[in-house]
């Protein structure tokens, strides 16, 4: 019986280190990314407003 605690609380401090190391490794989102991301999800109509903006924000910024 004494065995079978020490096993499972062996196993699910194992489990938590993994978790926590997977949690840890994982890079934050560039904002680019996040970006990209959050179009793909919009409707085509609306995917073309935002690229307008972006590209007419573009264009102003290089006639500065």
């Amino acid at each position: 019986m004494t065995l079978a605690i020490v096993l499972i609380v062996v196993a699910v401090f194992v489990l938590a280190l993994g978790l926590i190391l997977f949690k840890r490794s994982r890079q934050p989102e560039d904002g680019v990314a996040s970006f990209r991301r959050h179009i793909d999800a919009l409707s085509p109509a609306a995917r073309r407003e935002v690229i307008d903006r972006v590209q007419n924000a573009r264009d102003s910024g290089k006639g500065k």
